[in-house]
């Protein structure tokens, strides 16, 4: 759940209780062991061609002024579009549900209808969104329950529910695997600005709740999630390994600690302009679920403070007016582009100091916005002053034009400059079923094959 606008949203804490908020709503659901209605196609998943593909998705939206990137995914049989934020600091996919629903933004005919589909305490996957300490419920077909709450205090709670999600493969496959997901029943969002737009979530961190997860297990895809965010607008999102570069990309391991869902690695010096700020041990997450770029207290400050000092006797000016982030600088006449003002800044580098040779450059475009006045704003915040502690997120900002990979098999990172305007050419006759329009293609009109 990114930021909207200037809202501060970051999927970063997330973590899941069962069963002690709330039960379902009386009435909703009925003989949750039943499975849905439909005529179900048989799946065969021990294929020579295990592991063997990918799914690829367009990407909408941007930084700013939207402030957040969303895909379109098909569920259901038949099949519903829904928008949904790519998150990747949080594991959980969940919708707004018509159950009925508190919170929720969209019409009842846009929110997902439940059918006898309910996850129980008995299912594996419930357990996969457990948390040390929880309830235990004494009867072992009582629903899954769930709450997801994020860094800004949003959260859902909701039920655990399985149904289909027809994917279109890059070998031409098209399947509808049965996955468990959440149907938020009660959202709470944080903050001044009004709420998303989009219908839920998308979670796309390391937990085996996570929708990547279950296909791997399914022997479907590789536990490997990619992004590529363009800085302008768009861009596209992949499941499996089909996509990944076999080289030009810079691997950084991934840390296991208590941010058990999320991408972490570190400690990390910070650098300006090539040089030692003095900051280092910072702890880094990767998180498509930021718009922004959060820095602990001290580097943020001494960012700003190095930043400061840059642009002394340079044609800028501060610009307490332009309320878009904190900090926000004008010039002689209104900037077009961060491109019309690159050149007063200098590069910001996180040099990874357990990984040898491995550095995130975060050059003028990976950290500035130009706003509707045409000011340019740091689009790295004060993570401290906003409950993340020690904490320092990477967000959509300083990931933008890269193919950013997260290898859940391998347990790395990956980035590597990209052109994400375009879906990869090997797949553009693929793509060209995923246009604007996004069109509905109904079960009966393809070979699928169903996957319970």
């Amino acid at each position: 759940m990114g930021e909207r606008g200037q809202t501060i949203m970051l999927a970063l804490t997330a973590f899941f209780f069962l069963g002690m908020f709330a039960t379902f709503p009386a009435g909703c659901f009925s003989d949750s062991n039943q499975q849905p209605q439909s005529k179900k196609k048989s799946v065969h998943l021990a294929s020579p061609n295990r592991f063997g593909s990918s799914v690829i998705f367009p990407v909408q939206g941007n930084v700013y002024p939207l402030g957040y990137y969303f895909v379109t995914l098909k569920i259901g049989h038949p099949p519903k579009l829904y928008d949904l934020d790519i998150d990747s600091g949080s594991d959980l996919t969940w919708v707004q549900c018509d159950a009925p629903c508190n919170g929720c933004t969209k019409p009842r005919n846009r929110l997902y209808k439940p059918n006898n589909n309910v996850v129980t305490y008995a299912d594996p996957m419930c357990a996969a969104v457990r948390y040390p300490g929880n309830h235990k419920a004494k009867d072992p077909n009582e629903q899954c329950d769930y709450v997801v709450t994020y860094a800004d205090h949003g959260s859902s709670l909701g039920v655990l529910v399985k149904d289909y999600f027809p994917l279109h493969f890059t070998n031409g496959s098209i399947i509808g695997p049965r996955l468990a997901f959440g149907c938020g029943y009660d959202q709470k969002y944080s903050g001044p600005h009004s709420p998303p737009s989009t219908v839920g979530v998308l979670g796309l961190g390391n937990g085996k709740a996570s929708i990547v997860s279950q296909l791997r297990t399914m022997g479907l895809t590789r536990d490997v999630v990619g992004h590529c965010l363009s800085g302008r607008r768009g861009g596209f999102l992949f499941f499996g390994d089909d996509l990944v570069p076999s080289s030009g990309i810079i691997w950084l391991p991934t840390s296991r600690n208590s941010l058990e869902y999320h991408y972490t690695s570190g400690p990390a010096e910070l650098l300006f302009g090539g040089k030692s700020t003095g900051v280092n041990g910072l702890l880094v997450v990767f998180d498509s679920g930021s718009s922004y770029t959060y820095f602990n207290s001290q580097a943020y400050q001494a960012t700003v403070n190095l930043l400061t000092r840059e642009l002394n006797g340079k044609p800028l000016k501060d610009a307490p007016e332009d309320q878009s982030l904190p900090i926000c600088w004008k010039g002689t006449k209104p900037f077009k582009s961060v491109g019309d003002i690159k050149n007063y800044f200098r590069p910001l580098i996180l040099s990874f100091t357990h990984a040898k040779n491995v550095q995130l450059q975060l050059a003028p475009e990976a950290y500035l916005i130009v706003t509707k006045q045409g000011n340019v704003c740091l689009g790295i915040l004060n993570g401290t002053e906003v409950g993340l502690k020690n904490l320092n997120i990477i967000g959509d900002i300083s990931l933008q034009d890269k193919m950013v990979i997260y290898d859940n098999e391998k347990q790395q990172i990956g980035w590597t400059p990209a052109n994400c305007e375009r879906l990869p050419s090997a797949d553009r006759d693929f793509s060209e079923g995923f246009s604007h329009h996004y069109a509905l293609i109904l079960p009966e009109d393809f070979p699928a094959t169903y996957a319970s």
